[in-house]
């Protein structure tokens, strides 16, 4: 599929009322995905600077105790972004194949309201919730 960009309309915003994934639909996700990332990005810059500077400035071994553990919730901060960095990277490759916004256990198309929500979504809400019903099955077994 042809990867087009177009100009949005201003305040443009997706519709029940008009074709789904249309090339609006799919410019305005592949903006919303692009802003997304980008802020993700910022946040793991500051995080990175954050915890160069922390690991210089300890002396006292309480102070050491909390800025350890604070370092640690920033890695965990930073993991997470990076994991929603990739999932939005694979988003926008389904956006440039012209798969996005369908789901890839059923081939039906997700809901609007479900990808202004999470626009990664890989699933429909249906699809999602048998997803989640089976892995607790196979947790209790």
């Amino acid at each position: 599929m042809e990867n087009k960009i177009c100009e949005l309309p201003g305040g443009y915003a997706p519709s029940d009322n008009e074709e789904f994934m249309n090339d609006y639909q799919r410019e305005y996700f592949r903006r919303k995905l692009i802003q997304w990332k980008e802020e993700l990005t910022r946040e793991n810059e500051g995080v990175i600077k954050y915890l160069q500077e922390e690991g210089k400035t300890c002396t006292d071994s309480v102070d050491r105790a909390t800025t350890e553990a604070d370092l640690a919730y920033e890695l965990r901060t930073k993991e997470r972004a990076r994991k929603l960095i990739s999932k939005i990277d694979e988003a926008l490759a389904r956006i440039k194949k012209g798969s996005y916004g369908y789901c890839e256990e059923t081939g039906e198309p997700i809901s609007l309201r479900r990808l202004e929500a999470r626009p990664i979504a890989i699933l429909s809400i249906e699809a999602q919730e048998r997803h989640e019903k089976q892995e607790r099955i196979q947790k209790d077994d």
